[in-house]
């Protein structure tokens, strides 16, 4: 198999902590021998569990890239047991163009494993973490909002399994997590995810959805940040987390179990939703008008609910075309699960 052509510029065996990047060379119209450069910590000290973080996966989600920013400035070699990996702007090209997909090839990271190393720029950041990353990590966590083009009720996401033992492994991740919300998550493509790539290499793995609308909140990048701290505590990476205050949190276990969650949109149009995030909703409400921007004197196309529970996500712009999903049910497991201590 071809080497990639990545090359980091930190030594993932030496303890202590360094700073560095991915170097993925790229010649193009302004550089003509220059260089993708991805930064990178490396956080580490003796023997024990390894920890990969990761945010920016997508460019136009938030939270990760600051929080983990904040931890890779802060987080010191006598604090841990083991070694952190800190990712906080996994596909570099696209969080600096503020867009979910790379400005070079257009590739959704997210979308593009196991990866090539004679692929394209996205290709081969997926190929570097599929054979490079991942298999010096227990627990991957990989923090994700909804962009530019959803908005969720923050949550922690884990995925049912095969292997039942490597599930409960990572729920019990998640709990630690302790966002609001828990979801076991239901995918409706799966091939070439990040997610699966850890799953399938028998990783703790664990991923968020924090928000959206393209920006961070204070609620949000609190979430995040406990989140992160309690993770690695559970992980016994850390002895506790390092925040000050109470970090013992419940969370609501919800779950997608099938594809009647979604409720996708037939048609073009101005998007008006009938319910908010975290609303109850029953099988049969109206959770959303599409009107017609075309005309008027149209009546509004009426969108809804097909099952109860709660509304999980919804779609963030005004205008909303064919295709697009307009709002995520999904059903309430248990309301105030507590979260066990790390």
């Amino acid at each position: 198999m071809r080497s990639s052509p990545i090359t980091p510029t930190v030594d993932f065996d030496a303890d202590g902590e360094q700073h560095g990047f991915l170097k993925l060379p790229h010649s193009h119209d302004a550089s003509a021998w220059g260089a993708v450069m991805i930064p990178i910590t490396v956080i580490r000290r003796g023997e024990g569990p390894t920890v990969l973080l990761t945010g920016g996966n997508h460019g136009d989600e938030y939270e990760g890239p600051i929080v983990l920013s904040e931890l890779a400035a802060t987080l010191r070699a006598r604090d841990v047991s083991g070694r952190v990996i800190v990712v906080p702007f996994m596909n570099y090209p696209a969080f600096r163009a503020g867009s979910r997909t790379s400005p070079i090839d257009r590739g959704n990271l997210n979308r593009s494993f196991p990866g090539r190393a004679d692929g394209s720029v996205t290709e081969k950041i997926a190929d570097y973490f599929q054979r490079h990353l991942l298999p010096l990590a227990d627990y991957v966590l990989d923090l994700h909002a909804g962009g530019r083009t959803l908005d969720f009720v923050p949550f922690a996401a884990i995925h049912v399994l095969p292997d039942a033992a490597q599930q409960a492994r990572c729920e019990a991740a998640m709990l630690a997590f302790g966002a609001p919300y828990s979801m076991r998550m239901l995918e409706m493509d799966s091939v070439g995810l990040f997610d699966t790539a850890a799953e399938e290499a028998g990783k703790v793995f664990v991923s968020t959805e924090l928000g959206g609308g393209g920006t961070a909140t204070v609620a949000s990048i609190g979430i995040a940040r406990r989140g992160v701290h309690g993770l690695l505590a559970h992980a016994r990476v850390l002895a506790a987390p390092m925040l000050h205050g109470d970090t013992a949190r419940s969370t609501v276990l919800l779950d997608m179990p099938d594809g009647r969650c979604y409720t996708t949109s037939e048609h073009d149009g101005l998007l008006e939703l009938c319910k908010d995030l975290g609303d109850a909703v029953d099988c049969g409400d109206l959770i959303a008008r599409v009107h017609d921007a075309t005309r008027t004197g149209v009546p509004p196309i009426a969108y809804r609910a097909h099952r109860s529970g709660l509304l999980a996500a919804r779609h963030f712009p005004g205008l909303v075309k064919m295709g697009d999903t307009i709002a995520v049910v999904a059903d309430i497991v248990a309301d105030g699960v507590a979260t066990a201590p790390p």
